[in-house]
């Protein structure tokens, strides 16, 4: 798997990603003087009210830094393979990039690809992992750098790093903390992958498991769940789907939110108590502290602030509107 005569130094790198996860690597290989000698990324999306076309953060940091960036609707045709085998790649480093990559593709570099995923491999494999190790309950997660193959996460794995998930870990701190844990541990790792050096150890199948990509459905409240379980739910889609629930008839959105240590009889979704330190709602089993909440086109606000304008108590919260 190594290159003859290659060092990091001399490393031809070119590197694949597209949204905020993948700046941090890109960053770091610039800093650490191992520029990639191209950037492919996503093609520029349409985005906001105007629905203009926007580029990436990938392809901002790369324009920034005057690397060529490319932008391939496909990877899988013969034409977009010769432009990649035309930047005489030694390997090909992704991190979210968001398109496949065929096996033809993966063969072009002569260290082939080299992927940071954002959790500790076998354990979530797919889209989402970040949001689904909180959505599990994990005690922890991390990122792996691993040798791309056929095949969905499923290559041979040269390092990782671990990290814990606390009960106030958002997927947004996680993704910002594993972006800057992968891009550390890509830099600290290349030069023994380089030099063919890394023995990468392969994963056990029997132990993997699935993060499928979530769903806006997902986000709405099962107020007969428990409350630890809406916790994490609350959590893990923050910042993005965004927690809700009904309420008069329109969706709530819950930003922040926490199980306490209270039982009640009450029926699910009913709420018990709402003041200054926030919003009381009876689950499937427990209590959960509504703390930011957000009402159709309005900001976010402390649900104390929710509390003062409506007398909420004894009211109802729905999983749907």
């Amino acid at each position: 798997m190594g290159v003859a005569d290659t060092d990091v130094e001399s490393l031809r790198i070119v590197y694949a990603g597209t949204p905020e996860f993948a700046v941090p690597a890109l960053e770091a290989l610039i800093e650490n003087g191992h520029a990639p000698v191209a950037v492919y990324t996503q093609p520029d999306r349409p985005s906001g009210r105007g629905r203009k076309l926007r580029p990436g953060p990938v392809k901002q940091v790369a324009e920034g830094a005057g690397l060529p960036v490319v932008q391939p609707e496909s990877l899988k045709g013969a034409e977009a393979q010769a432009e990649l085998a035309a930047w005489r790649p030694d390997i090909l480093i992704v991190a979210a990039y968001g398109l496949i990559l065929p096996r033809a593709v993966l063969a072009i570099p002569p260290l082939g690809g080299l992927n940071i995923h954002a959790s500790l491999l076998p354990r979530w494999r797919g889209a989402a992992p970040i949001h689904r190790a909180i959505l599990a309950g994990d005690s922890e997660t991390g990122v792996c750098l691993m040798q791309m193959a056929p095949g969905l996460d499923t290559g041979p794995v040269h390092a990782c790093r671990r990290t814990p998930i606390t009960p106030e870990t958002t997927t947004g701190s996680l993704h910002d903390t594993l972006a800057r844990e992968g891009a550390e541990l890509l830099v600290e790792q290349l030069p023994a992958i380089a030099a063919g050096e890394s023995a990468p150890w392969p994963q056990d199948d029997a132990q993997a498991t699935y993060a499928r990509k979530l769903e806006k459905q997902e986000a709405w409240m099962d107020w007969t769940q428990p409350a630890v379980a809406l916790g994490r739910q609350v959590r893990a889609f923050n910042p993005w789907p965004v927690a809700q629930t009904g309420w008069q008839g329109q969706a709530v959105r819950v930003h922040a939110a926490r199980p306490i240590a209270s039982a009640t009889d009450a029926a699910p979704g009913t709420i018990l108590e709402a003041g200054a330190e926030g919003v009381d709602v009876a689950t499937g089993d427990g209590i959960l502290r509504l703390q930011t909440v957000q009402l159709p086109g309005r900001r976010a606000v402390a649900a104390s602030d929710w509390a003062r304008n409506a007398d909420l108590a004894g009211q109802t919260l729905t999983g749907a509107v």
